[in-house]
């Protein structure tokens, strides 16, 4: 019994010496995970340290600082503001641009780069009311390699023109880099998409884009300038269809009775109307990441105060840069609906948004820099007989930045039901807005590379 005792006392003894051997293995292991977890703590919170030393001034203010008259130092802020988009058309130019920006329309696809292959995944990514327009991404690509605009009622295969007027759908891309100065108005089918992404394409110098009683219409990444007034010719606008055009008001796109539209990323200036109107009833639009400069009415919504069919239109104006040279007209509303939401209105001389016949207008998240001119510093314009009519209107501003002394002069009686209809998307805080829309305009696009 005294060697069983024994044995047992010598057993126990060198299991507990194996113990403490391992865990005296085991000891720098765990202080060198340890220490990669407290390296790894260290480096999240320096990140976290720099984002918010990087976030704008507004971002640092107080919740209490936010409210619907003013910031911390506005004629400061003003200068600021004013100063970082004085040049914006050199900031066009930068051709880089970082992921997750917040903006949902260009982190769905600009991170990708194989965009070049991935092209019609862009289709996926509308926002706001024209989110379901397709455009040509059910049909096979189509490949403009001539400029030329030869004859608008048989248009040359290879041609911008011969592309937009075929029965099926097609997504349109550019061999190279090109002008095309138009005849007469290019005049679209159903179910395309151009896209100019890779290519520096400008429409320019003549006619400029129809697109009348169709449907599901993407154009994207197009320079669209100097457009004139043409007309009083024949021109083609489907295979089995050419007919007589009466003289076009020069507008860089005229929406005319069509429906489920989307304008991204298109750089925008001085045309003989308006850079983009939408009348005569059509409806299911987005208008989202352009560059607007130059102009005086920039976008007309609503046909006139009689026609009422325009009281179905809804029209998403989001993340557009609203740049120099600009007037009046941001858009100019009648009747329907319009989310106006996280767009940068750094120049008006006039007026930034406008309207008659009682438009619903949702104002979200938009930074709004007045100018220098002391009477010009209302966002807001009503055009309508001096009776008082315009104070039932539903217009409204909500989580606006205010700068400079600009301000939004609010109606109406906030109908839930009203505004709803007015609603396409989360807005996001005005203090992102400069961040939201710094790639606005065509891109710079190269292959392989994130856009």
């Amino acid at each position: 019994m005294a060697v069983s005792l024994k044995c047992s006392f010598v057993c126990t003894l060198l299991l507990l010496l194996l113990v403490l051997f391992n865990n005296a293995k085991a000891s720098p292991e765990n202080e060198k995970k340890q220490q990669q977890q407290q390296l790894k703590l260290s480096s999240e919170e320096e990140g976290k340290m720099q984002s918010s030393s990087n976030s704008s001034m507004a971002e640092e203010w107080s919740d209490d600082d936010w409210n619907e008259h003013a910031v911390k130092d506005p004629e400061l802020v003003a200068a600021m503001v004013d100063e970082s988009t004085r040049n914006s058309t050199e900031r066009r130019k930068l051709g880089y641009f970082s992921c997750a920006t917040g903006n949902p329309i260009d982190d769905c696809w600009r991170c990708d780069p194989r965009w070049h292959v991935n092209r019609k995944r862009l289709a996926n990514c509308a926002i706001g009311f024209g989110r379901n327009a397709v455009g040509g991404r059910d049909g096979k690509y189509y490949v403009v390699s001539d400029p030329g605009d030869y004859d608008a009622v048989n248009p040359r295969p290879g041609t911008l023109r011969h592309a937009v007027i075929q029965d099926r759908p097609l997504w349109i891309v550019f061999k190279r880099d090109m002008v095309i100065r138009l005849k007469q108005e290019l005049i679209m089918n159903s179910f395309k998409t151009i896209d100019a992404r890779g290519v520096n394409v400008h429409i320019a110098g003549g006619a400029c884009i129809t697109i009348q009683y169709v449907t599901n219409v993407i154009i994207h990444g197009l320079h669209i300038h100097d457009c004139k007034r043409t007309g009083n010719a024949m021109v083609r606008s489907s295979p089995s269809h050419y007919g007589w055009r009466t003289m076009a008001d020069g507008d860089g796109i005229s929406i005319f009775g069509a429906s489920h539209i989307w304008i991204d990323h298109n750089s925008l200036s001085n045309c003989a109307d308006g850079l983009i109107d939408a009348i005569m009833g059509s409806t299911a639009i987005t208008i989202s990441n352009n560059y607007f400069t130059h102009h005086n009415e920039v976008m007309l919504l609503g046909h006139n105060d009689a026609y009422t069919r325009d009281k179905q239109m809804q029209v998403t104006i989001a993340y557009n840069h609203f740049g120099e040279g600009l007037i009046q007209r941001m858009p100019r509303c009648r009747h329907g609906y319009f989310h106006v939401v996280n767009n940068d209105y750094t120049h008006w001389e006039m007026y930034a948004i406008g309207g008659s016949a009682d438009p619903t207008i949702n104002s979200q998240g938009n930074r709004y820099l007045a100018p220098a001119n002391p009477f010009a510093k209302e966002v807001t314009k009503r055009v309508e007989p001096d009776n008082g009519i315009w104070r039932r209107w539903n217009w409204r501003s909500e989580g606006d930045l205010m700068l400079n002394g600009a301000y939004f002069t609010p109606s109406g009686h906030g109908a839930a039901a009203s505004y709803a209809r007015a609603s396409s998307l989360a807005a996001k805080s005005s203090s992102l807005v400069g961040t939201l829309t710094s790639g606005a305009g065509a891109l710079n696009c190269r292959r392989g590379r994130q856009c």
